[in-house]
């Protein structure tokens, strides 16, 4: 990946940049913020980091003008800012690219990147030629001409391609940016489309633009950031150096306490196989066989594009099996629908949360009793108190950060709607439970959280089938790992000959093949 430019010996000082000065906030009895000054420097990459609830997308919404300040106030390059919608945030030049894109799914990537200036000719008609000159020139200024075709359709773009979309939206239209924000970029992306974003990221602030870069992966922030920033409990912990800090140093300032760096759950997998699954082809993966046992973690590693997420959309019924079969503890499934999985015994917690999985406007008791309604119906009534109950115990189970199971799940942080998706399959203890990318956009406290929940599942018999592009979660929580690429497995591996290293060389086995390049059996280094 392209590495950043080192940091500047005489950093922009005064009053340049965008601050938040003394910034409060409080969401009825919830302070989310208090007290947070922090400036953001032109020509500077500050990340911003802490747990998920620590305040990171509260100051973020509050920089562009989805929220108003309880307390305290914005300003960029020492004038203070009215900012009282997003539009008076863009209007002053400050962007941000939201973790989950916003995307129009009937119109192309084109209209999508210039909607709401869009070029008009004679008759306010859409000037197709405008539009088709803008889109190409805007592509190759952004390096994005390789990986983004402008005449898709929103619906039909991958997770990676409408992130590039919404960076798109940030880094054109009339006012030229000042401070832009990225939020977890790079969750969905591949390895040439994080090199290119990275690439990106390296010009802005070589042209002088503020760049606040939000992530979890320790990796990014020391290979791109020039100050770290981060909050705990809704206040600055510190705001330190990245080049004389380390990972222990910051894991302290985020929750106060020192992590291990890679949790190891016991095996607990007992002989009884739960899915079997037996030469099966869809649109996009090719005679996939594969078992889970009770008990056991079985992890699909690869690449982007590899087909792991397809696989686990077919085995929940939410994409169609043209040949072979699958099985749950001895019995031959026929999985038509999300329904017919779920009456199996069949989970998903899917990669996108909150496109897939969650009502964000509904209560968090309604998501979590979503899939459980079966047990708490009477005729056709709801059984309230039952279903309070059930969303209680889970949610204290699983330590959701929410002042009621009443709050809507839009309002709680990534980490806490992921652990609500979790609550909702435990309530219905499926003999399966999918997870795919289950700690994506989750900061490192609140992963280990979530692999505990998994450790325990397995520990009560569940077979977990994990999705995940985290190697070291892959190690530390797999019993046995699969390896795809290109729609097929290329590979598995038992915990003992697992290595990163191996892993690679499996998700790249094709392109190892087409080089005539092999990989030692041990270490799978390629040679």
């Amino acid at each position: 990946m392209t590495a950043p430019r080192p940091l500047s010996a005489a950093p922009p000082g005064g009053s340049a940049g965008l601050t938040a000065e003394g910034v409060s906030k409080r969401f009825g009895t919830v302070q989310a913020l208090r007290d947070v000054t922090v400036t953001f420097r032109p020509g500077q990459v500050t990340a911003l980091m802490g747990e998920n609830g620590a305040g990171k997308s509260t100051l973020l919404r509050i920089l562009t003008g989805d929220h108003r300040p309880t307390e305290g106030r914005v300003l960029l390059d020492g004038q203070p800012l009215t900012l009282s919608s997003p539009v008076d945030a863009r209007k002053a030049g400050i962007r941000i690219i939201p973790q989950e894109p916003e995307i129009i799914p009937h119109v192309s990537v084109a209209e999508n990147v210039y909607a709401g200036s869009l070029p008009r000719a004679a008759g306010r008609r859409l000037d197709l030629a405008e539009l088709r000159r803008r889109i190409t020139a805007d592509l190759e200024r952004l390096g994005f001409d390789k990986v983004l075709d402008p005449d898709l359709l929103g619906s039909e773009l991958t997770a990676a391609q409408r992130q590039l979309v919404e960076i798109m939206r940030a880094l054109t239209g009339s006012t030229p940016p000042r401070a832009i924000a990225f939020d977890e970029p790079t969750s969905s992306l591949s390895e040439h489309e994080v090199d290119a974003l990275f690439s990106l990221i390296g010009r802005l602030r070589d042209d002088g633009i503020a760049v606040i870069y939000v992530s979890h992966r320790m990796k990014e922030i020391f290979q791109l950031a020039d100050r770290i920033a981060v909050l705990r409990d809704g206040q600055v912990a510190g705001v330190v150096d990245a080049a004389t800090t380390d990972e222990g140093a910051l894991v302290r300032l985020m929750v106060g306490r020192d992590l291990s760096a890679l949790f190891v759950r016991q095996q607990v997998a007992t002989d009884r196989v739960v899915l079997d699954v037996k030469n099966v082809t869809t649109d996009d993966v090719t005679d996939i066989s594969l078992q889970v046992r009770a008990g056991e973690v079985v992890a699909l590693a690869g690449l982007i594009g590899a087909g792991r997420s397809e696989l686990a959309l077919a085995l929940s019924g939410d994409a169609p099996i043209r040949s072979g079969t699958v099985e749950l503890n001895g019995e031959v499934l026929r999985l038509k629908t999300p329904r017919d999985a779920i009456n199996a015994g069949i989970g998903l917690a899917p990669e996108e949360r909150k496109a897939q999985a969650l009502f964000l406007q509904r209560s968090i008791r309604d998501n979590t009793s979503l899939v459980n309604l079966g047990r708490l119906r009477r005729w056709r009534f709801v059984k309230k108190r039952q279903e309070r109950h059930l969303a209680q115990e889970f949610t204290d189970r699983l330590r959701v950060r929410t002042p009621s199971i009443e709050a809507e799940v839009r309002t709680l942080s990534g980490g806490n709607q992921q652990k609500v998706v979790l609550a909702r399959w435990l309530a219905r203890k499926p003999a399966l439970l999918i997870l795919d990318e289950p700690t994506r956009g989750v900061d490192i406290g609140a992963k280990a959280e979530i692999y505990h929940i998994v450790a325990d599942l397995a520990r009560e018999g569940t077979a977990v089938l994990l999705i995940s592009s985290e190697l070291p979660e892959v190690l530390g929580l797999a019993d046995r790992v699969v390896v795809m690429q290109n729609g097929h497995t290329t590979g598995e591996l038992a915990r003992a000959e697992a290595s990163e290293e191996a892993i690679l060389a499996l998700a790249m086995a094709d392109d190892l093949a087409d080089t005539g390049t092999t990989a030692h059996p041990s270490t799978g280094v390629a040679r």
